[in-house]
This record gives C-alpha cells, sequence and structure tokens, in this order.
C-alpha cells in the first residue's frame, strides 16, 4: 500500500497531494469503507492538480492494474453500486478552475473539481445561471454531477444534464486525454460522448473539463402549492400538463413529504413559474384557479420563502438517518400517484415522471415491491444510498437488454476495468 501512495508521490509532487490511507481523517475512512465490496481499504487519495497530473496518474495505475475510484468531493461516493477491490482513490477536488466564461454566447467551461455553488456565484454576478438543481448543492462538483447525472425538477423546463452539456474533456484508462463536443451551443453531429458519459459513474474515464450552456437569471419567481386528495391532486396535474402554462419545475409530493414540510394534508403538488412579473403573477393565479376548481387547498410562495420551501424540500428528501434508503425511480407521469401513495417520502416531477422516494428503517420488501410496480408500469427504480447490506442486492434493477452492448462500449473505453469496478450495471 505504501509502494502505491509512493509511486504517485513522486508524480504530483504538490504538498498533500497523496493521503495515505492512515493518514485519511477516520470518517472519511468509513465513508470510504461504505462504498466499497472488500475488507481491504484503498492505499491512498490521489488529488491531481491538473489535467496532465492526472493523466499521469491513471497511466500509471493502468501500467500496474490498479484499480481506480474516481470522486470528486465524495458528496455523491455512495450512490450505484459497490466498488470492487479499489486500490486507489483519485479525487478531482482540486482541478478546480474556471477556464472560460463566454457571457455572450451563453457557454461556462470550467474544471470537473470546481463545486457547484462556486460557479452559481460566479455566473449570478452576470445575470445567467446554470439550470441544473443538483442534491447536495453546497458540495457537488461539477464533475460528480455529471458521472451521476445528478440534476432535479429544473429538467422541466430546461431538460437533464446531458441535454446542457456542450463539450468535455476526460482522461481515459490508460492515461491518454480525450476531448468531446466544443465551447458553442451547436456542434458537429456525431458520436455523442458527451451523452454516455453522463450518468456513467465514472466507469469509463475521469472527467477533467465540461462545458454548459448556461441561461439568463429570470426576472421573477413564484411557486404555488396545491395540497388535498389524491385523485383531485392527480387531474390537477393532468391540467397541468396539458395547458399553455410553462413551470420550471412542477412536481408531484407524498403525503408525509407535505406533513413535515406543513403545506398542507394530503397528496401535494408543487409548481415554479420564473419570467417577467406579470407572467409569473398570471401564470401562478391560473394554478390555483384549478386547484380551487378541484377542491385543493392552494399557496403561492415567493422570495425568501419561496428559496427557503426548495431548500427544505431537498433536504428532507436527502438528510437522512444512515439506515435511510434512497432511490432514483422513473414511471409513466400518470403512474406517479399510484407510486406515492406507497412511499414513506416522495417527490416525482409531473413531466418526465422521474422523481427520488426515501425510506427510512429496513424496509427492504417495501422498496422491491415498489420496485416491481414502476417495472410493471414500464419504468425503473434504482437505489442510489444504503446500507451495505442492502447494496448486496442488485441496486439497478436493470431488466432491459443492453448489458451486453454497455459491456463492450465499458471494454472499449477500459479493457483492463480498473475504473470504478462494480459501480455500474451488471457489475461494471
Amino acid at each position: 500500500m505504501k509502494a502505491i501512495a509512493s509511486c504517485f508521490a513522486s508524480i504530483i509532487n504538490q504538498e498533500n497531494s497523496v493521503c495515505p490511507w492512515e493518514n485519511i481523517p477516520v470518517s472519511q475512512q468509513k465513508s470510504i469503507l461504505q462504498v466499497i465490496a472488500s475488507p481491504t481499504p484503498p492505499s491512498c487519495i490521489v488529488y491531481p492538480h491538473t489535467t496532465e497530473q492526472l493523466a499521469q496518474v491513471m497511466t500509471e495505475a493502468h501500467r500496474n492494474k490498479w484499480r481506480v475510484l474516481p470522486c470528486g468531493s465524495g458528496s455523491k461516493l455512495n450512490w450505484g453500486g459497490l466498488a470492487k477491490d479499489v486500490d486507489v482513490v483519485v479525487s478531482t477536488e482540486r482541478l478546480n478552475r474556471l477556464i472560460e466564461h463566454a457571457i455572450g454566447d451563453l457557454t461556462v467551461t470550467v474544471e470537473a473539481g470546481m463545486k457547484f455553488s462556486r460557479l452559481q456565484a460566479m455566473l449570478v454576478d452576470c445575470g445567467q445561471f446554470l439550470a441544473l438543481d443538483p442534491i447536495t448543492q453546497d458540495t457537488a462538483t461539477i464533475g460528480g454531477i455529471v458521472a451521476t447525472a445528478d440534476t432535479g425538477s429544473l429538467r422541466q423546463r430546461y431538460g437533464s444534464v446531458r441535454d446542457q452539456l456542450l463539450g468535455m474533456t476526460f482522461v481515459r484508462a490508460d492515461g491518454q486525454i480525450a476531448k468531446a463536443g466544443g465551447r458553442v451551443v451547436k456542434n458537429v453531429a456525431g458520436y455523442d460522448l458527451m451523452k454516455l458519459f453522463t450518468g456513467s459513474y465514472g466507469t469509463l474515464g475521469v472527467l477533467s473539463q465540461v462545458t454548459f450552456r448556461v441561461y439568463p437569471l429570470p426576472e421573477a419567481s413564484g411557486t404555488v402549492v396545491l395540497t388535498g386528495d389524491a385523485k383531485a391532486v392527480s387531474q390537477a396535474a393532468d391540467t397541468l400538463r396539458g395547458s399553455a402554462l410553462t413551470p420550471t419545475q412542477a412536481d408531484l409530493l407524498s403525503t408525509q413529504l407535505v406533513s413535515n414540510l406543513e403545506l398542507g394534508k394530503g397528496l401535494g403538488l408543487i409548481a415554479r413559474f420564473q419570467s417577467i412579473p406579470e407572467s409569473v403573477k398570471e401564470q401562478s393565479n391560473r394554478l390555483l384557479e384549478v386547484g380551487a376548481q378541484l377542491g385543493l387547498q392552494g399557496t403561492i410562495y415567493s422570495s425568501v420563502d419561496e428559496a427557503d420551501l426548495w431548500r427544505i424540500l431537498r433536504e428532507q428528501m436527502h438528510s437522512s438517518p444512515n439506515d435511510a434508503i434512497t432511490c432514483k425511480i422513473g414511471v409513466l407521469p400518470t403512474s406517479a400517484v399510484e407510486v406515492l401513495t406507497q412511499a414513506d417520502l416522495g417527490w416525482i416531477h409531473i413531466a418526465s415522471g422521474l422523481g427520488v422516494l426515501r425510506f427510512e428503517g429496513d424496509k427492504v420488501d417495501k422498496v422491491l415491491g415498489i420496485r416491481n410496480l414502476c417495472q410493471s408500469h414500464g419504468g425503473f427504480l434504482t437505489i442510489l444510498s444504503a446500507p451495505v447490506k442492502v447494496k448486496q442486492l442488485d441496486v439497478w434493477g436493470y431488466t432491459g437488454n443492453a448489458v451486453q452492448l454497455m459491456r463492450r462500449i465499458k471494454e472499449q473505453f477500459d479493457k483492463e476495468y480498473i475504473l470504478s469496478p462494480g459501480r455500474f450495471v451488471g457489475g461494471i
């Protein structure tokens, strides 16, 4: 183990760039051990400062067939399957520079280790923002967001992570530096590596730079919350989907989540409108009228109250005890209410049918039951974070026929299977 750490220390000679296992804080050791399926810990954590250093690290790992677990800040390291027999953790946390912000072109290029919150602060100063809403906004890195496809209900208006990713630089498993896409909104058509890498959990390469499209900040914002009978909430969601209203975020909330947030009783529908003030007011009032006609309780949130509502909503879903099971699901939007009525805490986007469920305590049977329900409606349930004993199960629950294709792609990028071994579908 010391030999591996010494090898990487000879490559990166900056102070504190290689941290041997015995020097890693105990709390961080525990976090890492909870995400690997081996009693033997990795030898060290390596912190490259440049893309070139990252390439040298991967070259050495490939030459020695050392298995690598890439991460950013580690905020989502416990997502996905348990990694197998990891020799070294490689963190991009110190690859955190702003490369280029083309304000007029509405694009930004940053290194993968930049914190999401820091990037948003930079963009806000220029009247722009990155239209993603990851789970842990203070600690999430841009590379980690791409690697786990982590965004929330802003997909209602702006699409997913891969819809906004324009270009990237990554280091292959053999240490070669590669690029895909560019720094403009329109690129030449071809094999879309950005989509392939989004949500690949570090199994295809290690991201070092990414380019996103950004958007102007809206002038005004307002959020409508409707609560009440499940059937009426479902009808309100159907009406909203079929209307001319244009929410930037729109979600269905489970009964317990509505109760925890003190929003009312029953199921909830939460919709955010962002535009010029007149449009926000008009659209908010029209949705309130829809709710009133269905007998639902309605409230409009704005300013600080609105920001607090969305922040607390994220915290309720993801600030969970150690024994909680958090899952990502996908169902037909018309089946969302049926799923939410069986979940403890739940949050499903009305347009895409994607969402998050959380179960507290030992409720594996309930989780598997809802997985069957989702699959019966043409959907899926993937376990994101859970105790190690739960992750002995198949966390992905994938029932499609593309596993062999995924394996062939994996072998094209990482023939020795040294990157994030075991984290992806089918143990890839």
